[in-house]
């Protein structure tokens, strides 16, 4: 699968994608605000572990951002099941350098349609940590709206943080002009 972002792309993973996921995931600014199953440090055995997992997915729910040359990022969706089985949670990263480029929701963006426009979801939703500012900026410039926030839910690098909840249901994401 691929996805034109302009000078960026949201595509397939590959297992060529190793170095520079070891390079760009391997960042303390960017596992500070994701959950622990994205660690720090990001080891070989990780990135070869993610890549096994990613390559051979039944169903291609987690894609690489990436630009001409490589990786820069991940983006992904994860159903959720049961009674919330028309949910999913979106979730995404970008390596440092490419921060403040609006690569995110423009990446965001178009998962979200990838999303409504492939899968029978109703609504998307995605949790930020306590103090990712740009992640909240991203979400809201992508049509999501804050739903609310659950205290001190979330324990990171030894402290307790609220995490905030933002959603976008498919009826809303189909009257946005983005």
């Amino acid at each position: 699968m691929e996805i034109d972002l302009d000078k960026y792309k949201i595509r397939s993973y590959s297992r060529s994608d190793k170095d520079a996921l070891i390079k760009y995931a391997n960042n303390i600014n960017v596992s500070r605000n994701l959950r622990d199953s994205f660690p720090f440090p990001y080891t070989k055995k990780d990135a070869h572990e993610w890549l096994r997992t990613v390559c051979n997915q039944q169903i291609e729910l987690n894609f690489a951002i990436a630009n001409n040359e490589e990786l820069i990022g991940g983006i992904g969706l994860m159903p959720q099941s049961d009674v919330y089985k028309f949910s999913a949670e979106i979730g995404y990263w970008l390596a440092e350098p490419f921060w403040g480029k609006g690569i995110t929701s423009r990446a965001v963006i178009a998962m979200t349609k990838f999303a409504f426009d492939n899968f029978n979801f109703n609504r998307l939703f995605a949790a930020v940590f306590e103090g990712n500012l740009a992640s909240m900026k991203v979400l809201e410039k992508s049509g999501y709206k804050l739903e609310g926030t659950f205290r001190q839910t979330v324990f990171k690098e030894g402290i307790f943080k609220d995490q905030m909840m933002y959603s976008i249901l498919r009826e809303e994401f189909n009257q946005l002009d983005l």
